[in-house]
């Protein structure tokens, strides 16, 4: 089997692998369509201690299922699937509350760390458990189903805000996960949604993903234009950044008793304006990739409430899956999401 696979840190290269056999509540897919996520291009070099080689990374994927298990009963050979990046047990306490993205035993597609080992969807094929797959609406192509895991995140993380439609929201980080944060507050009903980043060319994205209004977030003046464009201050504010600057920038853009959810994670620590969050009676809400929200991102992607076509930059063979990791990593203008075609 054809795979790209992390040979060494920052090194990338197409290999023979063996082909993956599943275990009785496994299922094999074909690989279709693989998307690069920004924790892959982060990983890449190791500094995460997420990606120890050698690896075969991506865990955004859609494809058709090639091969079931024995006690695999809702799948069979030939359905459309994608299908969680997390592998949950099922068993867990966390698990039998609905909670799997805290599952006490998950893994993640892609991932190697002490802990495990799982390889991921850059491949011809991909095994995965049964419990984490789901079939595709007709209306839904298998490189727009290869969104779904990011569209999850950023719906989970919504469902955490409990958006009322008369109120106004702040997203601020408008990558990828904002740019889907923008179109999962519309879909629940939004019709304030202000966008805050430090690139001019996503806050044009982000007016096309339906924000309201853009603002630069190294104005002096952008927490009082949030505040102005809000009606005195955003009741929910989303930061899909972790860093100190975005997440002071959110805080400071809700009005009192306002609510935060915190998407982005690229800074482990951060300093944390405490009086602000106590005084104010600010909830926070720490939001962790996706909790059973599939299904529903499925439906809003079929009816076209998001719609994550223009957000996909290229298409290309796997075989090019090395020089566009380079070229993500570049920062390379105007490049969001490539998806790589086994």
């Amino acid at each position: 089997m054809k795979a790209l696979l992390l040979t060494a840190p920052g090194r990338l290269e197409i290999a023979s692998l063996p082909e993956p056999r599943c275990g009785d509540d496994e299922v094999v897919v074909r690989v279709r369509a693989c998307g690069i996520c920004g924790s892959d291009v982060h990983g890449l070099d190791g500094s995460t201690g997420r990606r120890i080689p050698p690896l075969v990374m991506g865990h955004e994927a859609a494809g058709e299922v090639a091969a079931v298990g024995r006690a695999a009963t809702r799948l069979q050979p030939g359905d459309r699937v994608t299908f969680d990046s997390t592998v949950w047990c099922g068993g867990c306490a966390y698990c039998r509350q609905g909670d799997v993205n805290l599952c006490e035993n998950r893994q993640v597609l892609g991932v190697s760390c002490e802990e495990y080992r799982r390889h991921g969807a850059f491949a011809e094929r991909v095994v995965v458990p049964e419990r984490i797959c789901h079939r595709l609406p007709d209306a839904v192509s298998f490189e727009e189903a290869a969104m779904v895991e990011p569209v999850a995140v950023a719906v989970h993380a919504v469902r955490l805000a409990q958006p009322q439609p008369e109120e106004a929201a702040v997203v601020v980080g408008t990558g990828m996960i904002g740019l889907l944060v923008v179109q999962a507050l519309r879909a629940a009903g939004l019709s304030r949604i202000v966008a805050v980043d430090v690139d001019p060319l996503r806050l044009e994205a982000a007016r096309s993903c339906g924000a309201t209004a853009t603002l630069l977030a190294d104005a002096s003046d952008v927490v009082a234009n949030v505040t102005a464009a809000a009606d005195g201050g955003a009741a929910i504010a989303v930061e899909c950044v972790g860093a100190t600057a975005p997440v002071r920038t959110a805080l400071a853009s809700l009005r009192k008793g306002g609510r935060l959810v915190l998407v982005g994670n690229v800074s482990p620590v951060i300093e944390w304006p405490l009086q602000t969050v106590v005084t104010r009676q600010l909830t926070v809400h720490g939001s962790c990739a996706s909790a059973g929200e599939y299904p529903r991102c499925l439906e809003l992607m079929a009816m076209g409430a998001i719609d994550v076509r223009p957000l996909i930059s290229a298409m290309a063979p796997l075989e090019e899956g090395a020089a566009w990791f380079a070229r993500l990593q570049r920062r390379e203008p105007g490049l969001l999401k490539v998806m790589l075609r086994p």
